[in-house]
């Protein structure tokens, strides 16, 4: 069950809603937007429909949802949600180019590859400072130099940044230096980490599970959304298949899927799911035609020296092209690239 708050509710109707529910044995999570707040029930509903909520002062609706993630489902909200990311929009009528490093490296490394991500038309820098590899002999990020590195490289392009944060406990650091918190695939089910990151307030990117179901995913999204934050945009990163010739499988097919089935932006990741250069257009492509809200990929100056992932970054020509598709396909669709505020003349 949830329940959407009138536009003028106060604290203290909130706080009345929470009191009576917690006393009839249930628990209540609070979400606070922009112009209302949401209130999402857990426990008996047959006990809650019988506190005649919706007679509260400051309750605008109460709605019984039958699906299991209930604050990011279409149920609770009929229409697309659009995720600002420090003014950054994400979400349906623009496709938002996110662009950088997969690690920070260093501070002329990180600069360059936010240069020519800039030059290709992102309008968010991504990069990692911690990074969760398979191997525990792989380079496993700078840490906080790292994210120090990309707040600099704010401050000289102006570019938010993206990046991931691999453990509960590093939550608030990262938050210091991020605009947008990263939950990748492989802390996707990480339960303690999702409801940190949904207690800082910060916009959130969830990517998708190799292994997960979309409903596992759209779940993982419910702990973010349970802890107060519905600034949460979901990646397609790409599944494990039996296929070998790619790294991973982008399963386009999840864009529409989760769209109709959440309200939450959707975007799509060609770098990981490809797994090489050469593949990167055309899964982006793809992903555009199949109406993702974005695209985040890889960018590094110098592939061949790269820490993470050299194969699969992008060079300037690389981004030439991604930026020319971004345009053409955006515009035919009758929909905008994040960058472009007006139609290109016909």
């Amino acid at each position: 069950m949830v329940i959407v708050m009138a536009p003028d509710a106060g604290p203290s109707d909130v706080t009345a809603v929470v009191t009576r529910v917690e006393a009839a044995g249930g628990e209540a999570f609070v979400s606070r937007g922009v112009s209302r707040t949401i209130i999402g029930l857990i426990g008996d509903v047959d006990v809650f429909a019988g506190l005649n909520l919706s007679a509260m002062r400051g309750v605008g609706n109460v709605t019984r949802i039958s699906t299991s993630y209930k604050l990011v489902s279409r149920e609770h909200h009929p229409d697309r949600s659009v995720v600002h990311v420090r003014g950054v929009p994400i979400g349906p009528g623009t496709v938002t180019l996110i662009a950088g490093p997969c690690a920070v490296e260093t501070p002329e490394q990180t600069l360059a590859a936010a240069r020519m991500a800039q030059a290709a038309g992102a309008t968010l820098l991504r990069g990692g400072a911690f990074k969760p590899r398979t191997s525990p002999y792989s380079f496993q990020g700078l840490g906080e130099a790292g994210l120090k590195m990309l707040a600099n490289v704010r401050e000289e392009t102006g570019l938010p940044i993206v990046t991931e944060v691999v453990g509960a406990h590093e939550v608030d650091l990262v938050a210091e230096y991020a605009d947008m918190l990263q939950v990748g695939t492989r802390n996707m089910q990480n339960f303690a980490l999702l409801q940190a990151v949904g207690a800082v307030g910060k916009p959130v990117m969830l990517k998708r599970g190799m292994n997960a179901t979309i409903e596992e995913w759209l779940m993982a999204a419910e702990y973010i959304a349970q802890r107060g934050n519905l600034g949460i945009v979901l990646c397609e990163r790409g599944i494990r298949t039996f296929e070998t010739a790619t790294r991973n499988t982008l399963d386009v097919s999840a864009v529409p899927v989760a769209q109709r089935l959440s309200h939450l932006p959707v975007i799509v990741d060609p770098s990981h799911s490809g797994g090489r250069r050469d593949l990167v257009l055309p899964l982006a492509r793809a992903g555009i035609v199949a109406g993702a809200d974005g695209l985040i990929v890889d960018v590094h100056p110098q592939p061949d020296v790269a820490l993470c992932d050299g194969p699969q970054a992008l060079v300037a020509a690389d981004l030439g092209e991604l930026s020319r598709a971004i345009d053409d396909l955006t515009f035919y669709m009758g929909r905008l690239p994040s960058r472009r505020r007006f139609p290109r003349a016909s």
